[in-house]
Order: C-alpha cells, then structure tokens, then sequence
C-alpha cells in the first residue's frame, strides 16, 4: 500500500487499540496501517518520531473559541498546531441567537474539528457572566429548533449553574436546559463552581451519559466535603454514569480536589481545558500542560491520553471516528515529546505541585493534513489579567520556561 504520510518510528499510545513502537500510515484522511517497520519507500512524506510519542489527536470536551463575537473566544487554530488538539468542543459560547454566526465564522473555516453545545440561554455567553439571569433568555423551544436544524454541529445542551450565572433565578434555567436536552435526546453539561444552588440540586437533573464539568473544583460546589471524603450524590452520580469533566480554566482545577480524589481511586472521565481568553494566559495554558499536572498527580501518560482521546470521544457520541487510531478512522494524530525535569505547576489557586514531566507537542495532524504554526490571536481588549497571571508572565510564562529559570 502507498501512503501520503508515513510517521514512523515512535512509541505509539493509543488508549484501548494498537501500541507500543509502531509506524502509521496515513492514506488521504483515514489511517491506513499501524505496523512495524513500514518502508519508508511506501509514503509520498516520511515524519520522523523516533523519540517521541505518537497519540491520537487530543479531543477538548470542554473550551471557548467563538472569537471576537463573545467574552471568552479564543482562536482555535493556532493553539490546535502547537498543542495536539484536533477536535474542539465549544460548550455554550453560543446560544440560539448568535450560533448561526457560530457556524459561519468559525467552526466552518476552521482546519481543527469543531463541535459545540448549544446554551440553553440564547445570549450565548456574550458577556462575562449572567446569562441565565433573564430567563426568557432560557427559551426551551428555540433551543431545540436550532439543535435540529443543525445536529452535526451541536451535539448537546449547556448551562452553567452558579450564583453568578443565575443571578437569584435558583434552579430554574437547569430545569430548562434538562428539558431541551431530553426533547432532543442529547447529553446536557452542567457548569459547577460557587453555590447556590448546591451540587445535590445539581446532580438531580443529571442523567447518565450527561456531564458534570470543573469536577474538581475548589468552590463550595465541590464533590468533596470538608474532610476530603467523596460526598454521597457526587458517588451516586459518578456510579451511574454521569461523566466527570476537569474543565481546567481559570478558575476551577484544584490540587487539593484532585488529589484527595485521585487518592481515593477516583480519576477524571476526562481530561478538558476549558480554554478561553483568561485560562490561556495561565495557569491552564493549553492541553498538554493540562495533561502534564495529571502526571505530576501520579497518572500515567496512557491515562492522560485516555481521557483526553477515548473517553472524551465516546462523551461527543463519536467513537467510531476520532480519538484512536484505529484503521479505517480519521487521520487525527498528534506528536508529543516527553520532557524530564523539575517543573513548577499551579492550580487556579496558585498551588503549586512540582512535576518530573512535561508534554510538548512537535506536530498536529488533522485529516491527514499537518497543521501549520501560527501566532496566538491577540486577547481581547476586555481581558484584564490577574496579579499571578501578570507574575507567571514575568517568570517566563511557561512550566518548561519556569523550569528553567528555577534550575538557573
């Protein structure tokens, strides 16, 4: 067989198929072999990996890159090339109101994959905060008008539920978004983080197959209590089938969670930035470095990328397709090197854990094709960065940078 591209020679680990030290072809947009010592004769491009590893292409569950349109939109592009990340899933930048802009202008010109849930407030998250607050905004009918006139793009519902959001509307616009997403038969994803509402009332909307996101959170939504113990609806709903999402940002991963978590044999389902115009100045920064404070917490690199690839793939209901490499899937690949060192990783709450790890991506392959490296779009004129995003910057804005600078 002939292939238009051949990486050859690296550690292949791919979550529940084909691993170890592989070669794979890639014939048009699939993958078409993954061998041993495929002739470097056979592609038209040979991509050399010795050294590296080579994953299927990152799956984000949980980001925002409907840009210059909404408070929290990044460029996807440029940060899918440097990071690994393939498939992108916006949950709730737009709503019934601004999602057919969603469409036009981003996810259609886009060379990374791209996805999104649907918020049940047809405002989107055009501002910062409190779009659940009007709750004609949280129209039920026109949400699911939208979501059936386009079921390739949105794939579910979204809410965010926190006092902010709702804003003295209580429970309300979840009991709405639950009612959409049952109406089209879809998984709804349900922000967490400070209360009220609790995280019980939460968890009594949710479904198997639904996804709770900023599980680990620090705020008083958290599904631990006060002694680090697993509360009993956070076991119920885990147990049931409800799927447990990170949603990193910028103001929801904490150490302390997931350690306590971790430590009792509870990992995350998925692994997810929730990349936008604040978190990707830092602490989160992108996907890997994401996936690198996972190894820092003592999970393996088969673990991160499970969460970030499989598990991630079968929350969007698209297995068959993306997050493996499988014979016959999409050629989504990514190309990761795996650094040794000592480097300084924060939570949201500037804790910091010091890892031996660091993942950085070298290349990013979607449908075959390489993406191509760009600069990051510039952030907003809204943005005002935090006094440790300003100090992080001036460290060297990066883990492998501060690692550096700490050695030096």
């Amino acid at each position: 067989m002939y292939f238009d591209l051949l990486i050859q020679g690296g550690q292949v680990v791919n979550p529940g198929g084909q691993s170890g030290r592989l070669d794979v072809g890639i014939r048009r947009n699939r993958v078409a072999a993954i061998e041993t010592n495929i002739p470097a004769a056979s592609a038209a491009r040979v991509v050399d990996a010795t050294g590296q590893i080579v994953t299927p292409g990152l799956i984000d569950l949980h980001t925002h890159v409907y840009h210059n349109a909404t408070f929290w939109g990044v460029h996807a592009d440029p940060v899918a090339a440097r990071s690994g990340v393939t498939t992108w899933l916006d949950v709730g930048s737009a709503g019934a109101y601004n999602v057919l802009g969603f469409r036009e202008w981003v996810a259609q010109p886009s060379t990374a994959r791209l996805y999104a849930l649907l918020n049940i407030s047809s405002i989107g998250l055009t501002a910062m905060t409190g779009e659940l607050a009007n709750l004609s905004y949280c129209d039920v009918d026109l949400c699911v008008k939208l979501i059936e006139q386009n079921p390739e793009l949105l794939l579910g519902v979204k809410a965010r539920i926190d006092r902010n959001t709702t804003s003295g509307q209580g429970i309300e616009p979840l009991r709405r978004a639950r009612q959409a997403a049952d109406r089209v038969h879809r998984p709804l994803m349900v922000h967490i983080g400070g209360g009220p509402p609790t995280l019980s009332e939460v968890l009594d909307f949710m479904r198997p197959g639904d996804i709770l996101t900023h599980c680990f959170t620090g705020h008083n939504m958290r599904i631990i209590d006060d002694t680090g113990s697993l509360l009993d609806a956070a076991k119920r709903a885990w147990d049931s089938g409800i799927i447990l999402d990170i949603g990193h940002g910028a103001g929801s991963f904490s150490f302390e969670t997931a350690e306590k978590m971790i430590a009792a044999g509870y990992k995350p389902d998925v692994i997810s930035t929730d990349i936008h115009q604040m978190s990707i100045h830092g602490p989160l920064y992108d996907m890997p470095t994401c996936l690198s404070k996972f190894l820092a917490l003592g999970l393996s690199v088969e673990d991160v990328i499970d969460a970030a690839t499989v598990h991630a793939a079968e929350a969007m209901g698209l297995g068959d397709e993306i997050g493996t490499l499988r014979v016959g899937a999409l050629a989504d690949v990514a190309l990761f090197n795996v650094l040794e060192g000592d480097f300084p990783f924060y939570d949201v709450h500037m804790n910091q854990r010091n890892g031996k790890r660091l993942l950085r991506n070298t290349l990013t392959i979607v449908n075959g094709r390489e993406l191509p490296r760009s600069v990051d779009g510039p952030t907003a004129p809204w943005i005002e960065l935090s006094e440790s995003q300003r100090n992080l910057a001036a460290w060297g804005h990066s883990p492998e940078k501060l690692a550096v600078t700490h050695c030096c």
